[in-house]
């Protein structure tokens, strides 16, 4: 596509884009406010005056779940070469002395469903910090001698991952539960791809997904959102559309259901304390956001220590502990269980674990004082997450990447309002008789001694 279609493109958008502004105004929080911009660019600012600290975000609908095998880690090495060279600061001192000079604080982050940006500074700054952010998103300069630099450094997080046990049992279930689209539910990557990734390979991705219609802005802190707005239009306003929904262009191939349980036992001597996971592959937000919300709830259920699950493992001695997550995904988030067993009761512990697991979907397998006491905790922890602000847009674009601005503002209504019939549902349709991935990551010596390959084994 040229340039020249691009502009014209945009152009004749721009009417829709105004038009979705008026009729598809998000609900959002108090002091929360919300703006499109007609190049698509949404704009969130939230005004919060505890600090005189100003933070801004970009997410960008990136990550994993973009990537196939020739492109795996690369949303992750784009985000280190973000804090690099680009047309303001054409070289990485200019860039950190530029830091300095505004006093910020900053980081990135790359997941599976989002890649994010973010700089806290003085709240008189902002004006400064908007203008470098936008040299940064939009102006990178990909030079070799960079790459050179900051490949090892991001392969060095992957070589330092792999030296945990945890990571390696991790890896291991990914592989058992995706298959052969494990890439796209692995921001780490691949040696080879980060180790010979080019500035042509960075510029791929820019350009299929590095665009305001892809991108979220948010301004928090001590600001007012007028004009908070205003600055974002002045400084962000001319960047072009793709002209392209990124993900209706390259869409995200559909994750298979797994057929049977996979298990496996990893021997290795850095093991010193065994560790089981049993991963399913739970609901989709885009299929099924109830679920969603009632994964989240159940997993608070099992966690309270007065729970069968606790109370049957840990109490006894089986483990000394357990654990059960949800992921939040548009695109099928993994339902997991760690459980840390007793060297000396692994098959006990495992066959407690089975026993468990099979009673999920009792009706009485947790108590009307259980849900309740789960959604106060949720609710606890929602208010524990928002005291801090420089927090606030990270946990916004988090959801605005894998659900909804909506979702969001109604999760801990939402959670309030999960049945019995709620919970159920999940679990029949997720975990119940379902397929599942296992593994146990444990020293080769503790292996042969509790003949682990006997009974860590498919039925």
């Amino acid at each position: 596509m040229t340039r020249n279609f691009i502009k014209t493109l945009t152009l004749s958008v721009a009417g829709v884009f105004s038009f979705c502004c008026a009729i598809a105004q998000p609900r959002l929080p108090e002091g929360y406010f919300w703006k499109k911009l007609p190049n698509g660019l949404e704009v969130v600012v939230i005004e919060n005056s505890k600090v005189p600290l100003a933070t801004i975000e970009i997410a960008v609908k990136n990550g994993a779940y973009t990537e196939g095998p020739e492109f795996s880690g690369l949303s992750h090495l784009f985000e280190h070469m973000f804090f690099k060279a680009n047309k303001d600061y054409p070289n990485q001192e200019a860039f950190l002395k530029r830091t300095q000079e505004l006093g910020a604080i900053w980081n990135g982050t790359t997941d599976v469903e989002r890649v994010n940006y973010f700089f806290t500074f003085d709240r008189d700054s902002l004006n400064a910090g908007l203008k470098f952010m936008n040299a940064a998103i939009r102006f990178p300069i990909y030079r070799e001698e960079d790459m050179k630099k900051e490949r090892p450094v991001v392969d060095g997080e992957f070589q330092r991952a792999e030296s945990s046990p945890d990571f390696q049992l991790w890896f291991t279930i990914q592989e058992k539960l995706w298959g052969d689209l494990i890439t796209r539910k692995n921001p780490i990557g691949i040696h080879e791809v980060i180790n010979t990734a080019t500035p042509e390979k960075m510029m791929i991705i820019k350009n299929k997904y590095y665009f305001p219609n892809n991108s979220l802005l948010t301004i928090c802190g001590d600001v007012k959102h007028e004009a908070a707005f205003a600055l974002a239009e002045k400084i962000f306003g001319d960047w072009e559309s793709s002209g392209f929904n990124p993900h209706e262009k390259y869409p995200i191939p559909p994750f298979k259901p797994l057929t049977k349980s996979a298990y496996f036992v990893k021997e290795t001597t850095i093991a010193q304390t065994p560790s089981m996971q049993f991963s399913w592959q739970g609901p989709s937000y885009l299929t099924d956001s109830a679920s969603v919300i009632a994964a989240d709830v159940f997993s608070t259920i099992v966690g309270l220590n007065s729970s069968k699950l606790q109370q049957s493992l840990v109490d006894k001695g089986l483990a000394s502990g357990v654990y059960v997550g949800y992921t939040t995904s548009k695109y099928v988030g993994p339902v997991d269980m760690n459980v840390t067993p007793n060297p000396t009761k692994l098959k006990e512990c495992y066959d407690e674990i089975m026993n468990q697991v099979s009673q999920f979907g009792k009706a009485d397998y947790f108590t009307d004082e259980q849900l309740k006491d789960a959604k106060a905790i949720l609710l606890r922890n929602s208010v524990k997450r928002k005291e801090k602000p420089s927090t606030l847009a990270s946990q916004l674009s988090y959801q605005w990447c894998s659900t909804s601005l909506d979702f969001y503002t109604d999760l801990d209504s939402n959670y309030q309002k999960v049945t019995r019939a709620d919970i159920e549902k999940f679990l029949n349709t997720y975990i119940v008789g379902k397929p599942y991935a296992a593994g146990i990551i444990i020293a080769p010596e503790l292996s042969k001694q509790s003949n682990v390959a006997s009974f860590f084994v498919a039925k």
